[in-house]
């Protein structure tokens, strides 16, 4: 009779991870928890300092009861943690009305009943006067409960209660390869082996390598943070909230203002030098001038007060499905692999509820909101 370590294990501890951890344990499942790095480290996608929340999500009408589930989720993580996670600013998407930024939006909270308030482009440059040169065919969608939220304390915090329920945490173990055996897998570091019934996959960048098969892409993701050239309070949060703003090329510009005398993070999304493939591995993590160079090039115009060169440069790593949605489920029905990937730089808003759904998994139980959109299996 096969000896069994644990019930379940959880294979990296980001976000997705660490959030499953935590609610697993809680449930007293007795579970296993394996980084290949330290929680909260910055070698990954759940690091920052402050990430996007939207109730009303552009990206999928149906990945919003998720956002809603998580929503709640983070309130009872910062209860559990006591500390602040989620921090409400409001959050203000520009486009065209029928484009995938503020149409998207539209469309979600119209579907869902998601209180959402419109600016033409002329009310918008009055009410927000950072966000210069809005075309007039544009449009505001402010979301009144949108905010930030924060990817360190909160993985620190989900693995601290993780632990504290009862959680085994091994950091800086880097599980080489899962190998399924009859009802369960063994996971293999340089080590050991440690055998469980059931394994959850959230490895991020890395998830592709331990489970073959999903066509998952990483790419290379710079974070940048700029400061003030006259310091005033025109970019705190309440006068500069969390935004998305897409370009007339369709790139897409995003960030939040001030909070607590940070500067003012910024991000270009589908720059041709983010977009390249890399291999997580073996990826370059020092700054170049063209990690940030075509966004500072734009904010005189765009966003107009800031330096001409960014204060910090962080490097983040995504990973990409073919349709931009996330890869949660059982490949192939395997009763013993569970994965969670796809973050496609809009998953760590739903890190709460995704980390409830895996435990689900696990645990045999329906999901509390339907993923079944999202099965690795729609790209069999």
């Amino acid at each position: 009779m096969t000896r069994w370590d644990a019930e379940a294990a959880v294979v990296g501890l980001g976000a997705w991870g660490a959030s499953a951890l935590w609610k697993l344990a809680a449930r007293g499942v007795d579970v296993l928890g394996f980084e290949r790095f330290t929680p909260g480290h910055s070698l990954g996608s759940s690091h920052g300092g402050a990430r996007m929340f939207r109730l009303a999500c552009l990206e999928h009408p149906r990945l919003v009861p998720l956002a809603q589930r998580s929503r709640e989720l983070w309130s009872e993580l910062e209860d559990a943690a006591q500390e602040q996670l989620f921090v409400p600013t409001g959050g203000l998407m520009i486009g065209p009305e029928n484009g995938h930024i503020a149409g998207g939006t539209l469309s979600s909270a119209r579907e869902h009943g998601i209180d959402v308030r419109t600016f033409t482009a002329r009310a918008l440059r009055f009410q927000y006067p950072r966000h210069t040169a809005v075309p007039d065919h544009h449009i505001g969608v402010w979301e009144p409960t949108a905010g930030i939220v924060r990817p360190e304390r909160t993985v620190r915090s989900a693995v601290a209660l993780a632990r504290h329920a009862g959680a085994r945490v091994y950091t800086d173990t880097r599980i080489t390869s899962i190998e399924p055996v009859p009802g369960g897998v063994l996971l293999h570091t340089a080590q050991r082996t440690v055998r469980v019934r059931q394994v959850v996959v959230t490895a991020g960048s890395w998830l592709a390598s331990l489970v073959p098969g999903l066509p998952l892409e990483t790419v290379r993701m710079p974070i940048t943070w700029f400061r003030q050239l006259e310091p005033d309070d025109s970019f705190t949060l309440d006068s500069f909230p969390v935004f998305m703003r897409e370009l007339d090329d369709v790139r897409v510009l995003r960030g939040s203002g001030m909070e607590g005398g940070h500067d003012i993070q910024l991000s270009l999304e589908d720059r041709s030098v983010s977009a390249k493939p890399i291999d997580p591995d073996d990826s370059d993590r020092s700054v170049a001038s063209e990690d940030w160079s075509d966004l500072a090039a734009m904010l005189p115009a765009k966003i107009p007060g800031l330096e001409p060169v960014p204060a910090r440069v962080a490097v983040c790593m995504a990973t990409r499905t073919p349709d931009g949605q996330f890869v949660i489920g059982r490949p192939g029905g395997d009763p013993r692999v569970i994965v969670a990937g796809g973050d496609n730089t809009h998953g760590f808003q739903h890190a709460t509820g995704i980390g409830e759904a895996l435990a689900d998994l696990v645990q045999n139980r329906p999901t509390r909101v339907p993923l079944d959109f999202l099965s690795p299996d729609r790209f069999a």
